[in-house]
């Protein structure tokens, strides 16, 4: 353009052109520069402002993490309750695995959005199968964090259904050694779900709008593989929710029952005990509660649509008008699948029994302050009405 635009120069002979001076060759270094600005400039606009909002979610992520590891920590260590210490000894596996989800994928997003992302040539070579280092480890740590916190949801919440509908089979079962080799199973297999494109199931490829990696869902070549790694990747997060689901509404109907067959008795040591492990468990079942609801709200829309566009994207039913309105629910999708590992830990210190007791104390407080003043209120009213009754106060 700056070439053409010098040709075609016209003027009044005493006119300068701010090029004439130039020779050929920074002529052509300036158009150089000049088509690479464009190109960058052109790269940049869809993901303006995306540094700052990936770096501030990390941020509040990671801060987030390690207050709550902190205190699951401190509980860990001053809690004597077997079945009580195996619940905080999951929820802190969970959460420091929250933390590493933060910090490996956030710093190769913000790494990709300092260099100003991908270009389109490098994005369509990997989605044709050339294979991109950074684009496969970031993909593949996106799933391994994403699956392994739907996996402890769902130990969680089993673990505790059986702590509770079968306290005796629980203390015979679960030990501290089972529980950490669980955990190492759990992180076993969502490793392995996460290597699979390394052995040709499956591919990872560079996503809208060019500055992260995640599982090839929308392409014009979406072959069989690729199905069957997103099915089964949708497949079993779609189950950890039901399962979490299903274990959490038979502890929580249990302990209801529970409560609600409970008669009024004299109190003894093993009465006050009893009721300190049935706070135990409601305080544990209310977390899990919060978890799956989080996780439900968090990861559904992902796994559903990933699993509904591959299926369109290996049918060829998708036209170049649809794509973006994909691509950008695509986004939003793992942006709020994201927000799952910043609220997990909240759920911790927000729905811990001794907050919950606060919460109780103020709400019944509040409630007490109210129907004070509403039983006042009422006596005055009517001791008014009766004063205005009397004949002689009327007189």
């Amino acid at each position: 353009m700056l070439a053409m635009n010098h040709n075609n120069f016209s003027g009044p002979p005493g006119a300068l052109d701010p090029l004439s001076n130039l020779s050929q060759w920074d002529m052509e270094m300036v158009e150089m520069e000049s088509l690479a600005h464009l190109g960058n400039l052109t790269l940049d606009k869809p993901i303006s402002g995306g540094p700052i909002a990936a770096a501030l979610s990390m941020t509040l992520g990671v801060i987030s993490n390690i207050v709550a590891l902190f205190i699951l920590a401190n509980a860990y260590s001053h809690q004597r309750r077997r079945s009580k210490a195996t619940f905080l000894l999951f929820a802190s596996s969970l959460v420091l695995t929250d933390v590493f989800g933060h910090i490996i994928p956030g710093v190769l997003v913000l790494r990709l959005y300092h260099s100003g992302g991908v270009f389109p040539e490098a994005a369509a070579a990997s989605s044709n199968g050339s294979t991109d280092p950074m684009c496969q480890f970031l993909g593949g740590s996106m799933v391994f964090f994403g699956l392994c916190p739907l996996f402890l949801g769902c130990a969680m919440a089993a673990e505790r259904c059986l702590g509770v509908t079968q306290p005796l089979l629980h203390s015979s079962l679960v030990t501290t050694t089972r529980t950490k080799l669980s955990l190492s199973g759990i992180w076993l297999v969502a490793l392995c779900v996460a290597l699979l494109p390394c052995f040709q199931l499956g591919s990872y490829t560079y996503q809208h709008p060019n500055s992260w990696c995640f599982i090839k869902v929308l392409a014009n070549d979406t072959q069989e593989a690729d199905v069957a790694f997103v099915t089964l990747f949708s497949g079993l997060g779609l189950t950890s929710l039901g399962v979490a689901l299903v274990c959490n509404t038979i502890s929580g109907l249990t302990l209801v029952l529970a409560r609600l067959r409970r008669r009024p008795s004299g109190y003894s040591s093993s009465h006050s005990h009893r009721s300190v492990a049935k706070s135990h468990d409601i305080e544990m079942v209310v977390q899990l509660v919060g978890i799956m609801v989080t996780s439900c709200i968090c990861w559904s829309p992902l796994l559903i649509f990933g699993l509904m566009s591959v299926m369109r994207s290996y049918r060829g039913s998708i036209d170049k008008a649809d794509m973006a309105t994909y691509e950008t629910l695509n986004l939003m999708g793992v942006r709020l699948a994201s927000w799952n590992q910043i609220l997990d830990p909240w759920v911790y210190i927000l729905l811990r029994r001794a907050v919950l007791r606060k919460i109780y104390l103020i709400t019944k407080r509040q409630a007490d302050l109210k129907g004070s003043v509403l039983r006042r209120w009422e006596g005055n009213s009517f001791q008014t009405k009766s004063s205005e009754n009397n004949p002689v106060n009327r007189i």
